[in-house]
Order: C-alpha cells, then sequence, then structure tokens
C-alpha cells in the first residue's frame, strides 16, 4: 500500500529541528482532484505523550492554527477528551475530536510514524461542522462538505471515500468464477474498474463497490488511488503497483 508519506518530499532534518524548538510540527499534505487536504502533527505522542492530532478539508493556513491549538493545550498538559464539543477552534463553530481506530494509522500519519519509530500510537481526529453548526453525522450536513473529513474513527473496513453503493465496472470472471481482483483503475471521471486481467470487454459487469470490499479486504490497499492512475499486482496480498493510466488500458 503506498501511504502518504510516499507521496511527500520532506526535509526531514529540518523536520526534526522544528520538533525540538517547538515540541511538535504540523505536516499539511495537499489535495489532489480526487483526495482532500489534510494535516497532522508530529511529536506530540514522543514529547507529551499526547494522542497525534489530525484534520482534513480547510485550508493550508486554516489547518495548520487548529493544530497548533491542538499542540498548545498538550504541551500545557490539558487532555482533549473525545466526542467533547469544544469551542476553543474556531469563532462561530464547533469542534469535536474522535480516536482514530489504528487500522487508519499507516493510510494518514507517515512521518509520525517515523518520527515516533511505531506504527501504532494514540491519535485524534479535529472534526469541524459546517456552515449550520453541524456534525458530518448529523442529518442535514451540508453535502458539499459530505466527501472533504472521512471519519477516522469507523469505515476501518471500506476505506474509500465513495458511498458503498457506488456502482463499479468489474468482470464476469470475479462475480461468478471467484477469480481474484488484479488490476484497478480509476479513471479521471472518477469510475473505478476492478478487473481480473483477462476479462474482454463482454465480461463486464457492474456492481456495488461494497460487495468487491467484503469479499476481499486487500482491495482498501488502493482507496486513495488518484484520479488517472491504476494499480496491479500478481496475487492477493502482493505488493501494488501504482502508475499513470495508459490510454489503451481503458476498457
Amino acid at each position: 500500500m503506498k501511504t502518504y508519506k510516499e507521496h511527500q518530499c520532506i526535509d526531514e532534518n529540518k523536520l526534526i529541528v522544528d520538533i525540538k524548538k517547538f515540541g511538535w510540527a504540523v505536516l499539511i499534505i495537499e489535495k489532489t482532484d480526487y483526495l482532500p487536504r489534510f494535516a497532522y502533527t508530529i511529536g506530540l505522542w514522543k514529547n507529551f505523550n499526547q494522542p497525534e492530532l489530525i484534520s482534513f478539508g480547510l485550508t493550508s493556513r486554516t489547518l495548520h492554527s487548529i493544530l497548533n491549538i491542538g499542540g498548545e493545550l498538550a504541551k500545557s498538559g490539558q487532555r482533549l477528551i473525545p466526542n467533547k464539543e469544544y469551542l476553543d477552534f474556531f469563532e462561530n463553530n464547533s469542534t469535536r475530536f474522535l480516536e482514530v481506530d489504528e487500522r487508519n494509522i499507516s493510510d494518514y500519519f507517515g512521518y509520525a510514524i517515523w518520527f515516533n519509530g511505531l506504527e501504532k500510537f494514540p491519535s485524534l481526529q479535529l472534526v469541524w461542522t459546517d456552515r449550520n453548526n453541524k456534525f458530518p453525522w448529523d442529518n442535514n450536513y451540508e453535502k458539499e462538505f459530505k466527501f472533504k473529513q472521512p471519519l477516522l474513527d469507523r469505515n476501518a473496513h471500506f476505506k474509500f471515500l465513495e458511498l458503498k453503493n457506488t456502482a463499479i465496472c468489474t468482470t464476469r470472471q470475479w462475480l461468478y468464477d471467484k477469480k481474484e481482483i488484479l488490476h484497478v483503475v480509476h479513471n479521471q471521471n472518477g469510475d473505478w474498474q476492478f478487473l481480473t486481467g483477462d476479462q474482454t470487454v463482454n465480461d463486464i459487469k457492474i456492481v456495488s463497490l461494497e460487495q468487491l470490499i467484503l469479499r476481499d479486504q486487500t482491495l482498501n490497499e488502493i482507496f486513495n488511488l488518484d484520479f488517472g492512475e491504476e494499480a496491479k499486482r500478481e496475487k492477493i496480498g502482493g505488493n501494488w503497483i501504482r502508475s499513470k493510466i495508459l490510454l489503451d488500458d481503458d476498457l
């Protein structure tokens, strides 16, 4: 699986200097056409025995600001309480912290894993409200923001940003013959293709995205495949090799 550490070219020496100077650093991961911008802290766990923090979907400046507020609270010894409503981070909106499922750590905290020397450590996600002060799990949460902050306390069994009932292309061989998915394509228009590699155009079937994930959890490893990318492997459990889509690979 490709972690977000592999997406970045960071001066690691400067990162260590900043953490020594301030106690922590905030790393911004810029958005793509498919994936939302997010930011996370590095250093809170090792230096203050406090969970690392992460937040999604806002401007770089805002993400940096709110995570630094959280860092200052952690440095002062204040424990951030999951599911408690906080008013410290925005002038007119509430926030809550969710405990990040440890199965989601490796997907987002690449440099924190490197710095802490651990694959798993406690972390909290700062979740913000929409313009009506509603959280993503509330009724009538604004659709505009629906996919801008994935909730990391849940969904470890289904990591894709799309709805579970999203219609995708797969093959007759997967559906009826139980063959493995070896080639995944994420088209520029956002459509997904989950292929067995031996299909023809006449073999294509439409199923829900959830059907594929329920049968093969390892497909979650390429949930962050960007628009215009594809991934191939030799077998279930094998390493995915990612690349840009070649036009003649499209169905």
